[in-house]
């Protein structure tokens, strides 16, 4: 059976994700979700590193969530010889918002810890929020240093791997959450304009795609990695 590894959003906690591992564990075993260190900022690069220190030596399919998706992207563009495919769930190759790079000053000093629930749970769970995702997500936040967030919120503006794009061969999937109110669709189509192997599959649900549509992602991904 073929393996799955998860690259987390930008709090880069293993702790919410376990709806979507019971869901996927249909199609992969193993399934592992990749946890980024929570009180030292590490640049876009230097997790890459991290990741593929810790990438299984049987054949795996590598996912990469939000924030993830840059390094998912460059390793498929470098990757190793028992990657057999990439799924990029609701993330960017370029900034996802790059006229927002201009508040880069104001990310640097930002309370992370002040940003009230509610305004969370609108922008990444819309109509999907319940209490128990909710809970999750306000603990994954908090086991994060404040700096930490605001670095990676930072890289995250000033993204851009397309360049590694055309590297890719192994086939791509795309899940691009319909109510996402984060990343416009054009975040989707800059990898699909570049990556002719690549595939879109909408899925109804926000941001967290994941966590609010666990069963759907995971049979889109192992729909998508059965095919020859």
């Amino acid at each position: 059976m073929t393996g799955l590894v998860v690259l987390p959003g930008l709090d880069g906690t293993a702790t919410m994700h376990a709806a979507f591992v019971e869901a996927a564990a249909e199609w992969f075993d193993p399934i592992s979700v990749i946890a980024y260190p929570t009180d030292k900022v590490l640049s876009y690069a230097e997790l890459e590193a991290l990741v593929r220190t810790s990438l299984p030596k049987k054949r795996f399919v590598l996912l990469g969530e939000s924030f993830s998706g840059p390094i998912a992207l460059s390793i498929a563009a470098d990757p190793p010889a028992n990657l057999v495919g990439l799924v990029l769930s609701t993330t960017f190759a370029r900034s996802p918002a790059p006229m927002l790079s201009l508040l880069a000053p104001l990310v640097r000093i930002a309370p992370v810890r002040a940003i009230p629930q509610s305004i969370l749970s609108w922008l990444l769970l819309g109509r999907w929020a319940n209490r128990q995702i909710e809970i999750e997500l306000q603990r994954a936040m908090d086991a994060v240093a404040p700096a930490v967030l605001r670095a990676r919120a930072l890289d995250a503006l000033g993204a851009d791997v397309c360049s590694k794009l055309g590297n890719i061969s192994v086939p791509v999937l795309c899940l691009r959450a319909t109510r996402d109110r984060l990343l416009s669709r054009a975040a989707t189509a800059g990898i699909t304009s570049r990556i002719r192997h690549s595939a879109v599959v909408d899925v109804e649900g926000p941001h967290l795609l994941l966590q609010a549509a666990p069963q759907a992602c995971a049979k889109a991904i192992g729909t998508f990695a059965m095919q020859p």
